[in-house]
């Protein structure tokens, strides 16, 4: 019956920005991750539209969402948020996002704090080790010279294990349709930015003014644990939450856990 009541709104903006609002009440943005689009926080959408307005869209070259032009940097993701908060007249929201998508919510929340009552960073990276900004930009080379189809096994493995446990075969099925269906351009172009962004925000934590949420999986390799607590260690309002067992893509796997999760962030005092 609840989600009977929810109200569903989606478009395409000017900017061409594919968008899905759900809900009312006070806002929360969720942004994916590289080669995801906005789909993938289906469990996020119905727990958080019973009390909330979620707004969740296709960053650029992903999902309907057309690509940047040129090469684009980190802030051209932050500034595709706002251009479609303006276009909806969203003053102020919340902002989650889950692994790039968590790179451009603090991105959002760290250039336009008046328009960010809250930001979470789900999965986020920060300061890789020498082995891992080596691995990781050799995946996106990778992903320049093959494609999206030849690198999706391994991404696969790396996000659910290898071979996928019984258990997570309904979310790495889900997952392996995004890729399958990725924009070639916008994925590569995506990738290139998460892979050499992951001390974006190396010293400017301590400058984030509202309530933040940094939380990872038990057994994600790449966005760990440390990484989470490194980040809440260095920002003023900052709460670090490490999910049991979980992986990468915990949002689909470990749904009930990063909900609650959300919620409890979502309930945080903001100043008035």
């Amino acid at each position: 019956m609840i989600a009977e009541a929810i109200v569903t709104e989606s478009g395409i903006t000017r900017h061409g920005t594919a968008w899905t609002v759900t809900g009312t009440g006070e806002p929360v943005v969720l942004i994916h991750g590289v080669g995801m689009q906005q789909g993938v926080w289906g469990p996020q959408v119905l727990h958080l539209a019973r009390t909330h307005q979620v707004l969740v869209y296709d960053m650029l070259g992903h999902g309907a969402s057309l690509p940047a032009q040129g090469a684009p940097i980190l802030a051209d993701y932050a500034n595709q948020l706002v251009e479609l908060l303006d276009e909806l007249g969203i003053s102020s929201a919340s902002v989650a996002g889950h692994s790039m998508g968590a790179l451009v919510a603090l991105e959002f929340a760290l250039a336009h704090p008046q328009r960010s009552r809250r930001v979470a960073a789900l999965n986020a990276v920060y300061r890789r080790t020498q082995d891992q900004r080596d691995a990781v930009l050799a995946r996106a080379q990778a992903l320049r010279e093959c494609g999206a189809p030849a690198t999706a096994g391994p991404t696969l493995a790396r996000w659910f294990g290898d071979p996928v446990p019984p258990e997570l075969q309904r979310a790495a099925t889900e997952v392996a349709g995004y890729l399958e269906g990725v924009q070639p351009l916008g994925y590569a172009q995506a990738y290139a930015v998460f892979a050499s962004s992951d001390e974006a925000h190396v010293g400017k934590l301590d400058k984030l003014v509202m309530p933040a949420l940094f939380c990872t999986g038990e057994y994600d390799a790449n966005s760990s644990p440390a990484m989470a607590q490194a980040m809440a260690a260095e920002a003023p309002i900052a709460m670090a939450e490490v999910i049991p067992g979980a992986r990468h893509m915990m949002n689909v796997t470990d749904a009930e856990a990063v909900n609650a999760s959300l919620s409890r962030w979502l309930d945080t005092p903001v100043a008035s």
